[in-house]
C-alpha cells in the first residue's frame, strides 16, 4: 500500500506502511508483527532529548528481548528546528547515545507533507487539543496487531509508559 496514491485512512494497521530507515532503505512495518511498539518523533537538540533518549534506551534494554518491545524513532525538525542535521549527523548523534532501537528517515509529522504513517497515527489516536503533534517526543503505543492504542504527550517520560505497555504484552 506504499506509494503516492495511498490514503492512510485505508490502512488496517501500521503493517500497511513502508518507511525508510535512517540509511534510506525501505522497511515494511510488517517486520514488527507480533511486537508491541512505541513510535516516537525525536530531536537531538530539544530540552527533552537527554531524558527521552536515556529512558527509551532503558525501556529497550529492559523489554526489547524479554517482552519483544520495539521502539521506532523518527527524527523531525518541525519543532523549533531542533533536528537540523542530515541522516549522517543524526546517526553520529545516536551512536554517542548508544541507541540500539530502530531509527528512521527524518519526517514531517504535521502539515501538508506529513508522512502517511504519522497521518495514520494521528487519525487513530487524535490529540486532546487538536489532531496534530504538539512537540518532539510524542509517543504512540501500538499493540501486537499493529493498532495504535495509546498516545502520550512529549512530557510523558518513557519510563512512565511501562504500566500502559504491560496491558499489551
Amino acid at each position: 500500500m506504499a506509494g503516492q496514491t495511498f490514503d492512510f485512512k485505508e490502512a488496517k494497521s501500521i503493517y500497511d506502511f513502508t518507511v525508510k530507515d535512517i540509511k534510506g532503505k525501505d522497511v515494511s512495518l510488517e517486520k514488527y508483527k507480533g511486537h508491541v511498539c512505541v513510535i516516537v518523533n525525536v530531536a537531538s537538540q530539544c530540552g527533552l532529548t537527554k531524558s527521552n533518549y536515556e529512558e527509551l534506551n532503558e525501556l529497550y534494554d529492559k523489554y526489547g528481548e524479554d517482552k519483544c518491545l520495539r521502539i521506532l524513532a523518527f527524527p523531525c525538525n518541525q519543532f523549533g528546528g531542533q533536528e537540523p542535521g542530515d541522516n549522517e549527523q543524526i546517526c553520529e548523534f545516536v551512536a554517542k547515545k548508544n541507541v540500539k532501537f530502530d531509527l528512521f528517515d527524518k519526517v514531517n509529522v504535521n502539515g501538508g507533507d506529513t508522512h502517511p504513517l504519522w497521518a495514520y497515527l494521528k487519525y487513530k489516536q487524535p490529540g486532546t487539543l487538536g489532531n496534530f503533534i504538539k512537540w518532539n517526543f510524542t509517543k504512540f503505543i501500538v499493540d501486537k496487531n499493529g493498532q495504535p492504542v495509546e498516545r502520550h504527550s512529549p512530557t510523558t517520560h518513557p519510563k512512565d509508559l511501562v504500566k500502559s505497555l504491560e496491558k499489551y504484552w
